[in-house]
């Protein structure tokens, strides 16, 4: 595996464990054991870290967001699989997912990161508008009314389980916050 990836991979380690703030180029250069120097070389700054990590996290949560359509034919059932994609990033309240941690650090990040973390929210918003239309028409997903506005709220709400999560570091607390949504899938 190319340096490049593997920075990637330990940054996005660090980074859903300990916060965007939380990570240095010492710390990624001695996880694999390189110069300061040779991280600057991939990453010329910070910003420039955070904007590969995001459009790489956005196209890789993409791609898991279309093998859920492809895979499962309800409504109800892509929901439940999208929550058990947010379920398992929280890793047992250890972790957040990388959109969730930069969320939470967006002051530090610069304005291309930002807008591609907005972009990565407005598409997964858009899927889960679908999902909730899906559920609507299939009956799968109850007390269905706006599916536009469930959409932003199931978004937030895994969010913010998340973060309750790792807070409390007790993946029953996500549990807890998402049990009236993971209810309403049949």
């Amino acid at each position: 595996m190319e340096t490049k990836t593997l920075l990637l991979n330990q940054a996005e380690a660090f980074v859903r464990q300990r916060g965007f703030d939380g990570v240095s180029f010492a710390d990624l250069a001695d996880s694999q054991g390189i110069r300061k120097a040779s991280v600057h070389y991939h990453f010329p700054a910070k910003g420039d870290l955070s904007l590969a990590l995001i459009t790489r996290y956005r196209a890789t949560f993409q791609d898991r967001l279309h093998a859920i359509t492809a895979s499962h034919d309800t409504g109800g059932a892509r929901l439940l699989q999208f929550i058990d994609l947010y379920r398992d990033a929280a890793d047992g309240g250890r972790s957040l997912c990388l959109c969730v941690a930069l969320s939470v650090t967006q002051t530090a990040l610069p304005q291309d990161t930002m807008a591609e973390l907005s972009t990565f929210h407005r598409d997964v918003s858009a899927w889960l508008e679908t999902v909730f239309r899906q559920g609507q028409a299939d009956g799968s997903i109850q007390h269905g009314t706006d599916p536009k506005a469930e959409a932003h709220a199931a978004l937030a709400q895994m969010e913010g389980a998340q973060i309750v999560a790792r807070a409390a570091q007790d993946i029953a607390r996500f549990e807890a916050a998402i049990s009236t949504l993971r209810a309403r899938a049949l």
